[in-house]
């Protein structure tokens, strides 16, 4: 982690004001508004988001699904969180970094932050193929230190084909797997990854 990396954060009373969770919440619109209000969303070191609680930084957490099989994945010895090394995990996404067209505190942060996560997704995979992006679920879990200071924003890919290949070394065992394989495998999965994983019906009935 360079160490004047900065990453987009919210307050942790921003999050708490639109009512605090443990898990997935599938109540999307209401959460957007709050995250992505004009003055709320900000960058800071990363250096002192991942100690400080008072913030949360945002996530893109992007699940890619066809023919109702799901990508998933090994971090590898190169993983940028080396506190999910050796994983199993059913989402591509990190932490979202300033660029020139991510204008803070008006309304069309919403779209950059759009670009910003396609941007986070290609330093991490090659998709060959087109998809739909759907926002289906916020992801919090208080539990652990990693989760203290992280808000996921879950997104859904859905591929018309399962063209995906990896960018980074970090990524290894790349595959398509159904909910009932994946689920044989829950107990090697990342905490973020075995939280979607429990509400991936519920996802994948969104997808019709």
């Amino acid at each position: 982690m360079a160490q004047d990396e900065k990453v987009l954060v919210i307050e942790r009373k921003v999050f708490e004001e639109a009512g605090a969770f443990n898990g997935l919440q599938f109540d999307v619109e209401r959460y957007l508004q709050k995250i992505f209000a004009a003055g709320v969303p900000r960058f800071m070191d990363r250096s002192l988001a991942e100690k400080d609680p008072n913030y949360k930084q945002l996530i893109p957490y992007v699940i890619m699904s066809c023919n109702g099989k799901y990508l998933n994945y090994i971090r590898g010895k190169r993983a940028g969180e080396k506190r999910l090394m050796g994983n199993r995990s059913i989402g591509i996404g990190g932490h979202i970094n300033p660029a020139d067209d991510m204008p803070l505190f008006n309304a069309n942060f919403y779209e950059a932050y759009q670009a910003a996560v396609k941007r986070e997704v290609e330093e991490e995979v090659s998709v060959q193929t087109n998809f739909i992006d759907r926002i289906v679920a916020l992801l919090n879990d208080d539990n652990n230190e990693v989760g203290q200071v992280h808000l996921g924003i879950v997104h859904h890919w859905i591929l018309d084909e399962p063209k995906v290949s990896r960018r980074e070394q970090m990524i290894t065992q790349l595959d398509f797997r159904t909910i009932e394989e994946l689920q044989s495998i829950r107990d090697i999965m990342e905490t973020w990854s075995s939280l979607c994983l429990e509400g991936l019906a519920r996802i994948a009935q969104q997808a019709k």
